[in-house]
């Protein structure tokens, strides 16, 4: 795509256009948050600023070449056989790179978009079909109903519970969990979360093209993507490299809990106890005298005394996995973009 032009079978709620200021006018009438990055795509300048979601530290603004944008772009279109005339549907926020996202793919690739508000159930009210799309977990969860109008999904921003997996087992619609952040342009790597044939194994996230993988020291995943970033991105993220293009996610470095000299990590117990506890939780370390840092259970509002037990006698946790402490709370602290603020959440909680 050159400056300032877009795909010519590009269509945006049902309307085409010929020249960028028609179409940027048009923009106002949807929301102002496609208006604003419509404004920024179109300008002079070669990159665009992004807020990063502040799930794993304090949001920041980068800057993100233009050029690598597009190219995120031809690399999901090509993965996923998605060519011009696509239909798809945005119902996340444009003011994050996965909305954004969503656009450049849609310009780029000439796709016919139709942006709806990003709620926490965006099919409800639609009656056509659509491609793709990409959503959170709570916008599939809530969706399970509708989810036939969409032929392949991605989700991201946060991890996807062992129970809606349950959920999501048999329906037709292919689903896919992605891996990525701001800095790689959303996804760099996706892995099937549904299969309809028996027998089938657990999925490992699988890399686009024009991506090579591998581990450093502490043994988290070195992403080299010359084609989206400029630089090597050293991640927090421990993997476990199935192969050149494949790999297994375990959980982030930074919550690792050293407790009495054994190292835990939060996501793999969180993945264990999701098959008994319905409810929003995670786990996390806090300060102990005897074990430096003991594991905690933190629930938003109420579980029942059997599940509480399940808890204490789960037989895939280790001894050491057994949380130590079980903390409620009415309300998660939440990012902007709706993933829970463990850190926030746990300060509340200590405030108590």
């Amino acid at each position: 795509m050159i400056k300032n032009q877009f795909h010519k079978s590009f269509n945006l709620n049902e309307k085409s256009f010929t020249e960028v200021e028609e179409l940027i006018n048009f923009s106002k009438t949807i929301s102002v948050e496609v208006h604003s990055f419509l404004i920024d795509w179109f300008d002079t300048k070669l990159f665009v600023e992004v807020k990063t979601s502040g799930s794993t530290g304090t949001p920041k603004i980068i800057k993100l070449q233009k050029e690598f944008m597009i190219n995120s772009a031809l690399a999901t279109g090509s993965y996923f056989n998605l060519n011009e005339k696509t239909t798809a549907l945005l119902c996340m926020s444009a003011n994050y790179i996965a909305g954004k996202m969503m656009l450049v793919r849609a310009l780029t690739l000439g796709w016919h978009l139709d942006v709806v508000e990003a709620n926490s159930n965006p099919l409800k009210d639609l009656d056509k079909t659509y491609d793709f799309s990409a959503m959170v977990p709570l916008q599939l969860n809530n969706s399970l109903n509708e989810i036939h109008k969409v032929k392949r999904l991605i989700v991201g921003g946060g991890v996807v519970s062992n129970e809606l997996l349950q959920k999501i087992k048999n329906i037709k619609t292919e689903i896919f969990a992605t891996y990525g952040m701001t800095e790689t342009i959303t996804h760099i790597a996706v892995k099937r979360l549904n299969y309809h044939s028996e027998g089938n194994e657990e999925s490992h996230y699988t890399t686009l093209t024009n991506i090579s993988i591998s581990k450093d020291k502490r043994g988290c995943l070195i992403i080299n993507a010359p084609k989206v970033s400029s630089e090597e991105i050293i991640t927090n993220d421990l993997v476990e490299l199935i192969s050149e293009k494949e790999f297994k996610w375990l959980g982030r470095y930074d919550s690792v809990i050293n407790s009495g000299g054994i190292k835990l990590i939060p996501e793999q117990i969180e993945e264990k106890l999701s098959s008994i506890i319905n409810n929003r939780f995670f786990v996390a370390g806090i300060q102990d005298a005897v074990l430096g840092e003991k594991l905690v259970l933190i629930v938003e509002g109420n579980i029942d005394n059997g599940t509480l037990n399940q808890v204490k006698n789960l037989n895939s946790l280790s001894k050491f996995e057994i949380p130590k402490e079980i903390f409620f709370t009415s309300k998660f602290v939440e990012t902007p973009t709706k993933k829970i603020n463990r850190l926030k959440t746990l300060s509340l909680l200590n405030k108590d």
